[in-house]
C-alpha cells in the first residue's frame, strides 16, 4: 500500500492549487485523477485578475495561452451594449496541465471506487492510505459522495445544467459575447474566443427553473445556434455539445469532516450570478492546504459569492 500524508482526489485547479501549496511546505502528497493530463475540459475558461494574483502569475509572463478582454459584448433580454471589463480566458486543456505540473506533486491515474477508514487513516481502494484526504474531483467527486453527501445532499435549487462545445473556428470574432435571459432562459449563454483560434460556446441555466417551466436546455441550445449564425459568430458547423452540471455557492455547507476536506466544484463554490468556478476552485484549494498545514479551521467565507463586482477590477 502506498502511504502519504495527504491524498488529493482530482487534478483540476482546486486539487493542483492545494498540492502546490502543500509541496511548497514540503508536505508529502499524491494527486489522483481518473484521466491523464493534458485532458480536454469543456469550460469557458474565464479567469479574473484575482486568479492570477493567487497564482502569482503576471499576464505578460503567463506560461499558458491567455486571452485578455477589455470589454464584454452583452445582451440582456435582447438589449445589447458594450461593458468595459478587465478579464481573461484560458484553454483548460493547457491551463490545468500547467497547474498540475507546477505543483510538483506525485500524480497517478486512478479512478477512486472505495473510501474506508482504518484507524486515523483513509484508505482508497486498498491501494493508497493517507492522514488527510482532499476531495477536489468536481461535482461527482467520490470523496463528496462517500463522506459528505449522506448528511449534506445538494439542493435542487442550486444546480446548474449546461451544454457547451469548444472548437477551432477560422476567422473567429475576438470579442467575448454574453447573452442573459435570452428567450426566457433562466441563465446565460456565452461565446468566448481562446488562443490558437479556438472558441468556447455554451449555455447554462438553473435546472429547477427550467423544470418548473416545462422547458429544456436542448430547446435553448437550438435557439442559441440560431443567434450565433444570425450574428455571424459560428456558421456552417455541425455542433455537437456536451452536457454537465455543477452546484452554485450556498451558505453553511460543511467544508470538512474530520481530516477529509472538499474543494472546488466538489464543495459547490461556483458564483451565484455567473457560475464562475476556476477562481473559487483555486482559492479553496489554497485554503484547504493552509488548514492542513496549520491544523486549524477550513473556512471559505473569503471566497466571493458573486462575480459581477469583480468585472471592472484591474491588477495593481
Amino acid at each position: 500500500m502506498i502511504e502519504t500524508e495527504v491524498l488529493i482526489v482530482g487534478g483540476g485547479p482546486a486539487g493542483a492549487a492545494c498540492a502546490a501549496h502543500l509541496r511548497q511546505h514540503a508536505v508529502d502528497c499524491i494527486v489522483l485523477d481518473q484521466v491523464p493530463f493534458p485532458r480536454l475540459k469543456l469550460c469557458a475558461g474565464w479567469i479574473t485578475p484575482s486568479v492570477l494574483d493567487d497564482l502569482q502569475v503576471y499576464p505578460a509572463a503567463a506560461p499558458f495561452g491567455l486571452t485578455e478582454f477589455t470589454a464584454f459584448q452583452l445582451s440582456i433580454k435582447g438589449i445589447r451594449f458594450r461593458m468595459p471589463v478587465h478579464q481573461y480566458a484560458v484553454r483548460r486543456v493547457e491551463f490545468d496541465a500547467w497547474l498540475l505540473e507546477r505543483s510538483g506533486a506525485a500524480f497517478a491515474v486512478h479512478r477512486v471506487q472505495e473510501i474506508t477508514r482504518q484507524g486515523d487513516r483513509y484508505v482508497i481502494d486498498g491501494q493508497y492510505a493517507c492522514r488527510y484526504l482532499v476531495g477536489a474531483g468536481g461535482t461527482y467527486c467520490p470523496v463528496y459522495r462517500t463522506l459528505f453527501e449522506p448528511g449534506n445532499p445538494r439542493r435542487e435549487q442550486d444546480k446548474i445544467i449546461a451544454l457547451e462545445q469548444e472548437l477551432a473556428y477560422s476567422g473567429a470574432d475576438d470579442r467575448c459575447h454574453l447573452w442573459f435571459f435570452e428567450h426566457g432562459l433562466p441563465g446565460y449563454s456565452w461565446y468566448v474566443p481562446k488562443v490558437g483560434g479556438y472558441v468556447n460556446i455554451g449555455i447554462g441555466a438553473m435546472a429547477e427553473k427550467l423544470k418548473e417551466r416545462v422547458d429544456t436546455l436542448k430547446r435553448h441550445w437550438l435557439l442559441f445556434q440560431d443567434t450565433l449564425a444570425r450574428q455571424g459568430l459560428v456558421r456552417g458547423v455541425d455542433l455537437q455539445p456536451r452536457g454537465w452540471q455543477y452546484a452554485l455557492r450556498r451558505r453553511n455547507v460543511p467544508t470538512r469532516i474530520g481530516n477529509a476536506l472538499l474543494a472546488g466544484d466538489a464543495l459547490g463554490l461556483a458564483t451565484r450570478d455567473m457560475g464562475e468556478g476556476i477562481g473559487p476552485a483555486i482559492r479553496s484549494g489554497l485554503l484547504a492546504a493552509a488548514a492542513i498545514l496549520r491544523g486549524g479551521e477550513y473556512a471559505t467565507e473569503s471566497i466571493p459569492r458573486f462575480s459581477l463586482p469583480t468585472l471592472l477590477r484591474r491588477r495593481a
